[in-house]
């Protein structure tokens, strides 16, 4: 349920970031870049403390699972451009409706790499 919640945030500040972008003047494909840098940041710190509670010890270990992270929500960036332009490009619709229906295939991805690669859940370490 709280991936659901934060989730449900991270796609907001995804889809309003975009439509103001938009908004501004910019072409859809720096828009959804820009809506993107700014949701993977969010969605980072919402997923790790308040979704998967995952705790590093080390600065290091911080910094290879915020890189797992970004690597794997590159991965649904090009999930995210395949879908914006088979919706916009080829199907002729609407940027906005383009970007709210390629939402769902992006939260189901970005479950699926932080609960089995990211955030996997690792043994307690012994005192």
């Amino acid at each position: 349920m709280t991936y659901i919640f934060f989730g449900g945030l991270t796609t907001v500040v995804n889809i309003v970031t975009f439509a103001v972008a938009i908004h501004a003047g910019m072409h859809w494909w720096i828009a959804n870049f820009i809506a993107w840098v700014l949701s993977v940041a969010f969605a980072f710190v919402t997923n790790k403390l308040g979704v998967f509670n995952s705790h590093t010890a080390s600065v290091r270990e911080l910094i290879w699972e915020a890189t797992k992270f970004v690597f794997a929500r590159v991965v649904s960036l090009g999930i995210d451009y395949g879908f914006m332009a088979l919706f916009i490009t080829w199907l002729k619709l609407g940027e906005g409706l383009a970007k709210v229906l390629t939402q769902f295939a992006i939260v189901v991805a970005n479950y699926a790499f932080s609960k089995f690669i990211i955030f996997k859940n690792k043994p307690a370490a012994k005192a």
